[in-house]
């Protein structure tokens, strides 16, 4: 398949664009979009720590999935870890791939150990959004699918390093 660039929209529940960034297409199928970006600068985050300039990020959307997956590799290609969002199933069109973030997190090391992070932020937004009861639901049933995947190392959490 030919490289294409994207543009990722990760949107707030309101719509607004709450991050944004270039990838290429690796792989598209009628279920999944893989893709791959590089963290074009250096990022400080609160749980991951310092990401270094040239980070890869493997990135995979579901279309029919309330979450997406990444999986970080150090510039030098050493896994690193990964960082899951839950969020709506995503849309493309037109180049340009858009989600809404749903707030929780889950942060996997290497070892497989987790994090999950954002709780606070989720229950916050809940309020502010006026998230339905069935939103609520889905994502307290997504949470608990990715955390099944992550314990039963079910793709992409087979990753050989």
């Amino acid at each position: 398949m030919e490289k294409k660039t994207i543009t990722i929209n990760s949107r707030k529940f309101d719509g607004e664009i709450y991050r944004s960034w270039q990838c290429e297409i690796t792989e598209k199928s009628e279920e999944q979009l893989l893709l791959i970006g590089k963290f074009e600068k250096e990022v400080k985050h609160p749980h991951l720590g310092f990401i270094r300039r040239g980070t890869i990020s493997y990135e995979f959307f579901w279309f029919d999935f309330w979450y997406n997956i990444f999986r970080f590799h150090e510039p030098d290609g050493t896994f690193r870890n990964f960082y899951c969002n839950i969020s709506s199933p995503p849309k493309f069109e037109a180049g340009v791939l858009d989600y809404v973030d749903l707030d929780i997190d889950v942060l996997v090391w290497r070892d497989y150990s987790y994090q999950i992070l954002d709780t606070d932020e989720f229950e916050q937004n809940a309020e502010k959004f006026s998230y339905s009861n069935e939103l609520r639901e889905m994502v307290r049933k997504t949470l608990s699918e990715l955390i099944s995947n992550i314990e039963n190392r079910i793709y992409p959490f087979d990753y050989k390093f």
